[in-house]
């Protein structure tokens, strides 16, 4: 794949590369139902004493899944990953600002803005995705919110400014494991950095 550094048309698609464990759920109204049902039946696989369980488990990714739609997510990726029976949960949700924010065309443009309102954040460079603006923080738990956490969670957000257009893509890491959330941080950054334009 040939790489540019000087876009004069917008990019018609991106790539970004998952961990494999990480379970693709569709946004879009069409398709979201029938991935919410196979990853319940994926996870409750041999377990037919959790119907409540796994009822649940379908409700709430779907108030999460339509509100990330709403929010302009266009992909969903939750981890599976286990490590000695120990659950890895993750997740990153990419999202698509078409009318991006307005007047910051550049990463720097955008750090200056979030500066100028008190948020914290860096321009990061993405090897093949150009810079980004990167954002991390640490939230206390909201068990309503976060499907019945009653962890600390860390977010880390890269917003990358599309080429020779108005629109940014965010990808927004996040992760409940608050003893592993430094390993945990250094995976989305490894990921964020396989984001390449098509």
């Amino acid at each position: 794949m040939a790489l540019k550094t000087e876009w004069t048309t917008p990019p018609s698609d991106y790539t970004i590369f998952v961990p494999a464990g990480w379970f693709q759920l569709p946004l879009d109204p069409k398709e979201r139902d029938r991935g919410i049902i196979a990853l319940a039946d994926r996870q409750f696989t041999g377990i037919d004493h959790a119907p409540v369980l796994k009822e649940r488990l379908m409700r709430d990714l779907q108030k999460q899944a339509k509100a990330a739609h709403r929010a302009g997510g266009v992909e969903l990726y939750i981890s599976l990953l286990t490590v000695r029976g120990l659950p890895l949960a993750s997740s990153l949700l990419v999202s698509l600002l078409p009318e991006g924010w307005p007047g910051c065309r550049t990463a720097h443009d955008l750090v200056r803005r979030f500066g100028e309102i008190g948020r914290r954040a860096e321009v990061s460079r993405l090897e093949a995705a150009g810079d980004a603006v990167r954002e991390q923080h640490t939230e206390a738990a909201d068990p309503e919110r976060q499907m019945g956490n009653t962890l600390a969670t860390t977010t880390v957000i890269y917003n990358v400014p599309v080429p020779a257009s108005r629109k940014w893509l965010t990808l927004t890491f996040s992760t409940p494991m608050e003893s592993l959330a430094p390993k945990m941080v250094e995976l989305f950054d490894t990921v964020a950095g396989t984001l390449h334009w098509e």
